[in-house]
């Protein structure tokens, strides 16, 4: 009696999307070259060092809540070298790229250098889901909204919208360099004005 066989047509398996090309590479990099890449997303040293020793990620939802648990857990001091790694005069600069009016670069300036004299850190806020040109009356409100809070109070608020900026870059760092791991390679994500996408660098 001779064997069944299937005539059904081959099929191809498919390919990996752009998110699991970026989070294979991500989970099989060097670790010098992660933790630094990691740094880029928050200034934190043990918040870098905890999420790339928990790698390998099975999806990058494990990856940003895993991100998230970290920036929770920082202590006071991690937390204030994770807000002194952000710059102002950065995020300012990032805006007048922008179609943005020298006075209200000016005012913003203002503001952020009243927070700091305030609270003795950075303002952060994240942008995500934000229309660009929404940033500046976003970014203006925050400051002049969270003046008013006490030092303790502050403190949460900039922890969370630290949470918020880790998770957009992070997300980002991934999506960036997808295509070296072998899934299509779409664009590059765009990254809110607050913050820059990390790089991370191809293995030697």
């Amino acid at each position: 009696m001779s064997p069944a066989v299937s005539h059904d047509a081959y099929e191809e398996p498919p390919l990996p999307s752009r998110e699991e090309s970026g989070l294979r590479r991500f989970n099989g990099a060097p670790a010098d070259t992660v933790h630094e890449a990691l740094l880029g997303c928050c200034g934190s040293e043990r918040w870098a060092r905890r999420v790339a020793a928990h790698r390998p990620y099975p999806d990058v939802a494990a990856l940003l809540a895993a991100a998230d648990e970290a920036v929770y857990d920082l202590s006071p001091a991690d937390l204030g070298q994770a807000l002194a790694a952000e710059s102002a005069a950065d995020r300012c600069s990032r805006l007048s790229g922008a179609e943005v009016p020298q006075a209200a670069l000016t005012a913003l300036r203002a503001a952020f250098a009243a927070y700091e004299a305030s609270f003795g850190h950075t303002f952060v806020i994240s942008l995500a889901g934000r229309a660009p040109d929404e940033y500046l009356d976003q970014v203006l409100a925050g400051v002049r909204a969270r003046l008013g809070n006490d030092p303790e109070e502050e403190r949460a608020v900039a922890r969370d919208e630290l949470r918020g900026l880790a998770r957009t870059r992070l997300a980002a760092l991934v999506a960036r360099h997808a295509g070296a791991g072998g899934g299509p390679a779409g664009p590059a994500p765009v990254v809110p004005a607050q913050g820059k996408a990390p790089e991370m660098p191809d293995k030697q």
